[in-house]
């Protein structure tokens, strides 16, 4: 890799990094919210849910913004934007409160995907190596933010550690500024062109562009980014709850404090997800992605039938299964990020990247609402075979995407 490349993943595996600490620490925030407001999964399901859409909804202006502005401007909105958001959560006070700081924090996350994604696919020359170690930095925030989460909360009051996690967002901004980038680097080179300035500057080119977009294999692809978002958010939004519940991983006390084993499994299972990273980037740039999509999908609605069996049995299969579930949770999704490059051209590949995190966090929010309404009504086996339903749906539309008149529609 060229200094170009590498300044460029510093201040995107940054912000990666940052935007998933987050989105996965709020897991943590919801039993507590649970405890101090008396309000059911149900309830809370859907106001996370509400938020972790608006993370989604907002990736298509975003991406539009995105390809009109640069990857660089947005990425410091961004970040600067999260910081204020999680200030918000600390200073508010009851369920309205923390659905508002929530909406900020959805519409200031939605924008680093597109951004992030974006300055990748048009600036660094070995792409599905970059999208490997831009992984391999989500996964690090992933674990690392709900694990720091973890450990404030055993001194702080919840409002305090929001506030005090707010700060490494506002620090990341001001990085972000001062590091200098060509976004456009392998433009000419891999497209045989350049992005135009200020594309997409009305709702009619939009539109165009939209449909020229879905027009090839992207008709398949961002309903298979639907599924895997619902199904990532369906698993992980109430995880910890569902770890919880198990005799083997019951909270004990330590120095007269209670400690809860469930969240280190679940934190532990988000830094496995790393390796998955790794291995699904690298893979990308060895072999088409839809082919290992397909096994990636198949593996998902196996463990996802299986967990429950699997943790009821004790600690070692629950760990086993765990780890797993977090190894190819996480390593399909560079793999989906090659698939959108592939079948997007460069000078709207803010607006496939932002398609894609509509379909992703947008839709797949909705996985959270029905697995809190499912924990609610029905029970943990049902709500784990309900969920192996989606990466099979998924696991068949890749397959029909790698006949070969879909596969002459790639556009990258």
């Amino acid at each position: 890799m060229n200094d170009n490349d590498r300044s460029i993943l510093s201040i995107t595996m940054l912000g990666h990094g940052m935007v998933h600490a987050y989105e996965l620490a709020i897991p943590i925030f919801i039993i507590i919210w649970m405890d101090e407001l008396q309000i059911s999964a149900a309830v809370i399901g859907i106001v996370v849910a509400i938020g972790y859409a608006l993370y989604g909804i907002g990736a298509v202006p975003s991406g539009v913004a995105t390809d009109a502005y640069g990857s660089k401007r947005l990425l410091i909105v961004c970040l600067l934007g999260m910081g204020g958001s999680f200030l918000l959560l600390g200073l508010a006070g009851g369920l309205v409160g923390i659905s508002v700081a929530l909406l900020f924090w959805g519409a200031a996350a939605s924008i680093y995907h597109p951004a992030g994604l974006r300055l990748i696919s048009t600036g660094i020359s070995r792409r599905g190596t970059g999208f490997a170690y831009h992984g391999i930095a989500g996964n690090l925030g992933i674990a690392v933010g709900p694990l720091i989460a973890v450990l404030l909360l055993i001194a702080l009051e919840w409002r305090v550690v929001a506030i005090v996690m707010a700060l490494p967002a506002l620090a990341a901004a001001g990085y972000t500024a001062y590091v200098s980038v060509d976004e456009t680097a392998e433009i000419p080179e891999r497209d045989g062109g350049s992005i135009e300035d200020g594309s997409l500057r009305s709702v009619g080119e939009l539109l165009r562009e939209t449909r020229l977009l879905f027009v090839g294999g992207f008709v398949l692809v961002f309903p298979i980014v639907i599924l895997e978002g619902f199904f990532y958010r369906g698993v992980l939004t109430f995880l910890p709850n569902v770890l919880a519940s198990y005799p083997s991983l019951e909270a004990v006390t330590v120095a007269d404090r209670e400690v809860d084993p469930a969240r280190y499994v679940y934190v532990g299972l988000l830094f496995v997800g790393m390796g998955g990273q790794y291995v699904g980037g690298k893979l990308s740039d060895r072999m088409p992605p839809e082919r290992a999509v397909i096994g990636a999908f198949a593996a998902l609605a196996v463990l996802s039938a299986l967990f429950v069996p699997a943790a009821t049995v004790g600690l070692i299969p629950l760990l086993v299964v765990s780890a797993l579930l977090g190894f190819v949770l996480f390593g399909e999704q560079p793999l989906l990020q090659a698939m959108v490059a592939d079948y997007s051209s460069s000078d709207v590949r803010g607006l496939s990247y932002g398609y894609m995190f509509l379909g992703v966090f947008g839709v797949g929010a909705l996985g959270a609402a029905f697995s809190g309404a499912l924990l609610a009504y029905t029970t943990q086996q049902i709500m784990f075979l309900l969920l192996a339903v989606v990466p099979t749906i998924a696991a068949v539309l890749a397959a029909t995407l790698t006949a070969r008149d879909l596969r002459e529609l790639r556009r990258s």
